[in-house]
């Protein structure tokens, strides 16, 4: 629903034919003009509106759309932006078609309704109409898909700052796939870790999986909800490391398939503390991490040979430019 010249025409026409079948109208939960006019019981203006959904950014629902949808819509269904990024993918995945935001809503609502009600046997049809996507919008979209279906929980989690705490936790997981990982060295006694790991869909085992960490002796906070980290704070983990000594840099690519990740990490041993570590999932035929290990000068052969070992292919960039200005101990040469 944006300016309600759609739904009001539908609703009048179906209710005329078939009054029993319901109408629900949807609405991103920043631009619900409409729901809010029905709960106030006249039009309102909306102080702002959310722009993700464009075509139904409306501040106020139409004057003669209004005087019909009061009467006949039967309700209104808010989504959130995550779950209409996982309606694009649900349709595209059907047809092959990309729907934009706008255009996607209806089956956003239609999942949610199903969802609350737990509908089976119905007939249940979304109006889907626009395609107007911008592509650069798609990354953002591919983005938060996982977390709008309920398939990926964000996680921060505080670990032991010493070698072997990657592995423990690993193995805390129980098998569990992990999405995406980022970490960099903090602090001399602890290290918080922000990581993505897949669960079923709906949700399910969550819960499940923070509680398994907790008892595990884990302090986690569930992020999985918060806007903040999905935008900005996954991409942002990290920073100079002035106390770090001796560390050394390999950017890995390896196949992404299942539990290539596990085995990789499980492979790295207990020998050399881990200072850094970025990983995340793409859907990719590969993907590729960056690691930072402390390793004495003396060791790196030794090193170097326990990552033969492991089997993926490695570059060293411990002499990175954009390594050394952002991550390492900021004394790289401006050129």
């Amino acid at each position: 629903v944006g300016g309600g010249g759609l739904i009001a025409g539908m609703a009048a026409y179906i209710k005329y034919l078939r009054p029993e079948i319901k109408v629900i109208g949807v609405e991103p939960e920043d631009s619900n003009c409409l729901q809010a006019a029905m709960k106030a019981g006249k039009r309102v203006v909306l102080d702002e509106v959310g722009i993700f959904a464009d075509g139904v950014a409306v501040k106020q629902i139409g004057k003669y759309p209004w005087e019909i949808c009061k009467d006949h819509v039967d309700e209104v269904i808010t989504v959130s932006t995550d779950e209409i990024c996982a309606a694009i993918k649900d349709v595209f995945e059907d047809t092959r078609s990309i729907a934009e935001p706008a255009g996607a809503l209806g089956v956003a609502g239609i999942k949610k309704y199903i969802e609350r009600e737990k509908v089976e046997g119905e007939n249940l049809i979304a109006t889907l109409s626009g395609a107007n996507m911008n592509f650069d919008r798609l990354r953002y979209i591919s983005e938060r898909t996982e977390v709008g279906e309920k398939r990926e929980a964000i996680l921060a989690v505080t670990i032991p700052e010493k070698p072997g705490a990657f592995k423990t936790f690993i193995n805390a997981l129980h098998k569990r796939s992990i999405t995406e990982f980022n970490y960099r060295y903090a602090d001399a006694t602890n290290a918080t870790i922000f990581v993505g790991i897949q669960i079923a869909a709906g949700g399910h085992g969550r819960e499940d999986l923070v509680q398994d960490l907790r008892e595990s002796g884990y302090s986690v906070v569930d992020l999985t909800d918060s806007d903040l980290a999905k935008q900005h704070i996954r991409h942002m983990v990290g920073g100079h490391a002035p106390t770090i000594t001796n560390e050394k840099v390999f950017q890995f690519e390896f196949p992404e398939r299942p539990g290539a990740l596990l085995k990789f990490l499980m492979s790295l041993g207990t020998r050399w503390n881990i200072s850094m570590f970025h990983y995340r999932n793409h859907g990719a035929a590969y993907s590729r991490v960056l690691l930072g290990a402390q390793v004495d000068d003396d060791e790196v052969q030794d090193f170097e040979k326990m990552l033969d070992k492991v089997g993926f292919r490695y570059d060293n960039m411990t002499d990175n430019e954009a390594y050394q200005l952002f991550l390492g101990q900021g004394n790289a040469r401006s050129s």
